[in-house]
């Protein structure tokens, strides 16, 4: 008998410690669904080493790309809700997506819980350095009185800078004619060329082209304001109030994944986020640090895939079937 309640009192007392197991207690992966070396890559194996280092278990990061990021959010949409498969992606295939797509495999908002905000992208107004403008109202006046005349370069349908020179031209009765592109470097490229006049996009891609003296920058795309270039100021405050739009890289995980896990991976990444060093190391490639809580940061992204949604209906992008 005295064996028998021993024996018990042990197994209690190993569940109990069981339980209370702090996370993580194994390794963690987390997906990336785009190929390796692309920025949300980057992004993804800074964060990973610096998780094993806070959390004292390996983070591994598995690349799953393919379909513009499509192939890797539907594998994750079916790992394991355990705190142990998570998913880390940009504003594409989360946010713009769903409007893009009559038969997309997942429902970002609905098949993930958000971890938290990583960074965001700023875009900015940009044009040659002959454009006869040198402020936002100059530049809105000058479209106007030539409606229908001037070409804007995107990196491609429903890209996030197509779309936001949908919502720019929403916003401010704009008439201007789009030049798809493939990617970001041709459409740089047309716009120095000459066969665009305008656009929207990341510092990497303009940086240079600004120092040297080939583009001139007029506005950020975000309310929030961008670091990239000094004295530019965001759109909101240049005459088109309310204007907010911008890349983003989120981390999220299956939905269903333990709480636990969520706030302790959220609070765990936002020290790691507010490292001076990685804070440096994002802004080399166009991404600034964005901190938030797992809840601001899931109605961020439901509130990103409705305005991205307004912006392709706008822009007479027709959903297309996969």
């Amino acid at each position: 008998m005295k064996k028998f309640i021993t024996t018990l009192l042990l197994g209690c007392t190993l569940g109990t410690g069981a339980a209370l197991a702090a996370y993580p207690e194994k390794s963690v992966r987390i997906t990336v669904p785009y190929p390796s070396g692309q920025t949300t890559d980057v992004i993804a194996r800074l964060l990973a080493e610096q998780f094993s280092k806070e959390l004292g278990q390996p983070f591994v990061v598995e690349n799953k790309g393919g379909a513009g990021g499509i192939i890797g959010v539907e594998a994750a949409k079916r790992d394991k809700p355990d705190g142990y498969n998570l998913l880390i992606a940009a504003s594409g295939p989360l946010g713009i997506n769903p409007s893009l797509y009559t038969n997309l495999p997942y429902d970002p908002a609905k098949d993930f819980t958000a971890v938290g905000m990583v960074s965001m992208v700023p875009l900015f107004l940009v044009t040659r350095n002959d454009f006869p403008a040198n402020t936002v109202p100059e530049l809105i006046d000058h479209i106007k009185k030539n409606p229908g005349k001037i070409n804007y370069g995107s990196g491609g349908i429903g890209l996030t800078n197509h779309l936001t020179m949908e919502m720019f031209k929403q916003a401010t009765d704009l008439s201007l004619l789009h030049v798809p592109y493939r990617g970001a470097t041709a459409a740089v490229a047309g716009l120095v060329g000459g066969d665009t006049s305008v656009m929207f996009e990341a510092a990497p891609a303009i940086k240079p082209l600004v120092q040297d003296g080939r583009l001139k920058v007029f506005a950020v795309a975000n309310k929030s304001g961008a670091q990239a270039f000094e004295g530019v100021q965001p759109l909101d405050k240049l005459g088109v109030p309310d204007f907010d739009a911008t890349a983003w890289i989120a981390l999220i995980a299956p939905t269903g994944t333990p709480d636990e896990a969520i706030q302790t991976l959220n609070k765990t990444m936002n020290k790691i986020l507010q490292d001076p060093e990685l804070k440096a190391k994002l802004a080399t490639i166009g991404n600034e640090v964005f901190i938030a809580s797992p809840q601001e940061s899931q109605t961020f992204i439901e509130k990103e895939i409705e305005n991205w949604g307004k912006a392709a209906k706008a822009a007479g992008v027709e959903p297309a079937k996969l």
